[in-house]
């Protein structure tokens, strides 16, 4: 039986967006979207390829000499306009994020107003940029420091929140000056290909941002394109090092937002009954597939066992099913060959000595035709493991047992990964110690998500990548510096 597919009247048709042509049809290969809560195409879709990336820079770099030179007041208010029109058109904006990826809508509904607040935060930032002057003290001199804009910056952004990582990529770049070349993920395109209309309808100039909803060649191509001055890259660390190899050839700079295996923290002093409510939202959120995820729980030994049983009590009120019911929390995962790599995990970590304590088998019934994995939890994981140092991105949970705080804070940090940390104590002073010591771009105490915020940098450290997205840092990714140093010494006049 499965779930019905929801209405497809409201697919956008253009997979290219280049100045201000529309396209249907672009130069790559043909694929099949599939909808991901019951198995169905929602439409064949002619992707962008390679020819559509020169297309595309070329647009862009010659767009880039005004866009540049234009007044912060013009790409503030143009901003301004495009957070408006993604506020107007909210409810189309969510039922593609939904129809792409198969996030449920209590969940999508919540994405175009904080898109749309992130372009207001930064067009503040788009009148503001400003210089230094430095003292000289080499003699009559005047020294000062200019930010610009880098150029064209090249941004590939991941199918797990396409219109959100969009928003994250694009807003400063614009707001810095920036003309955008923008891969739409071909597993989850529909939101991003409809937001590249609502750039145009905004009013930015032609060429401004462009946009190719296409694969990984297309990818490939915008990072070896010799007129990208820039690439922003959110994705898998796997896909990170493809990127740096290509941008190596022409030593364009990268900024990387990775993957993580983000601890969670959980000491004797928390309020257990919170902290299990936050300490499932990471295999809950969107399915387990977020970067950012808390899914490597550690629990202090004197509540161990009772905070298993309240995971699995509360776990037994989270509802599956249809991602348009408003009443479904958890959705499918994005595709079969995600599932099955999922469930290949589950299997290994019950061979390496796992205990299953929830979950770990494919759904059937009204679930069947769709990629549903419930939520898994695993106990008494060995630290070592791969199923607690690998990233699963998927609705799968580790937990493992600590004595002190010390451990927790080493077991915590003994990951290639360091994107984010989450710490459960009512203890003021351990709070700030625990985050102190924690190795991750992001630490929330008490919390499960909010610390994303527009106006706070967010970003990894190790293998989590490098520079930040969000705040004056994340403008700071898009602006180059610049130093100048003017003599204002009287030449000599000859005798």
């Amino acid at each position: 039986m499965g779930f019905q597919l929801p209405d497809r009247s409201i697919l956008p048709q253009y997979t290219v967006v280049v100045g201000t042509e529309k396209s249907a049809r672009g130069s790559g290969i043909a694929w099949d979207h599939v909808y991901p809560a019951n198995g169905q195409v929602t439409a064949e879709l002619a992707l962008a390829g390679v020819s559509d990336v020169d297309h595309a820079v070329a647009a862009a770099r010659q767009a880039l000499p005004g866009w540049r030179n234009s007044g912060g007041d013009q790409r503030r208010n143009l901003l301004l306009k495009l957070a408006e029109l993604i506020e107007q058109h909210a409810g189309r904006l969510q039922a593609l994020d939904t129809l792409g990826n198969g996030y449920p809508a209590m969940i999508s509904a919540h994405t175009p107003p904080i898109v749309a607040q992130r372009f207001r935060y930064y067009a503040g930032w788009a009148d503001k940029i400003r210089g230094e002057t430095l003292g000289a003290w080499n003699g009559p001199a005047h020294s000062f420091v200019n930010y610009e804009p880098y150029g064209v910056v090249g941004a590939i952004i991941p199918w797990n929140g396409p219109l959100f990582a969009a928003a994250m990529v694009i807003a400063p770049a614009l707001a810095a000056g920036n003309c955008v070349v923008l891969k739409a993920p071909e597993l989850a395109p529909y939101s991003v290909m409809y937001l590249a209309e609502l750039i145009l309808e905004a009013g930015f100039p032609p060429g401004v941002v462009n946009m190719l909803a296409g694969g990984a060649e297309v990818g490939e191509a915008m990072v070896a394109h010799p007129g990208v001055d820039k690439i922003q890259f959110v994705g898998s660390g796997a896909t990170a090092k493809k990127v740096l190899q290509g941008a190596a050839q022409t030593l364009k700079p990268c900024g990387l937002e990775l993957g993580g295996k983000s601890a969670v923290l959980v000491f004797a002093d928390a309020d257990l009954v919170e902290a299990g409510r936050r300490g499932l939202s990471g295999a809950i959120s969107v399915s387990g597939q977020g970067c950012v995820n808390g899914t490597r729980l550690l629990v202090e030994r004197p509540i161990y066992a009772q905070y298993l049983e309240m995971l699995k009590a509360i776990a037994g009120h989270i509802p599956m099913g249809d991602p348009t019911d408003p009443g479904t929390v958890m959705g499918p995962v994005i595709s079969e060959a995600s599932l099955q790599r999922i469930l290949g995990i589950v299997e290994r970590a019950q061979r390496d000595g796992a205990r299953l304590a929830l979950g770990g088998e494919r759904l059937g019934g009204d679930f069947a035709a769709g990629y549903y994995l419930p939520l898994t939890i695993f106990a008494d994981v060995d630290h070592g493991s791969d199923l607690a140092q690998q990233e699963v991105f998927g609705p799968v949970l580790s937990v493992t047992p600590f004595d002190t705080e010390e451990e927790a804070i080493a077991l915590a940090n003994d990951t290639a990964y360091g994107l984010g940390a989450y710490v459960h104590t009512q203890n003021l002073r351990r709070a700030h110690h625990v985050a102190d010591q924690l190795q991750a771009g992001t630490v929330q105490v008490n919390a499960s998500g909010e610390g994303i915020q527009p106006y706070a940098p967010f970003g990894g450290y190790k293998q989590s990548g490098y520079g930040r997205l969000g705040g004056e840092q994340g403008l700071l990714e898009f602006l180059q510096v610049k130093s100048v140093w003017m003599n204002l010494a009287q030449p000599e006049q000859p005798a």
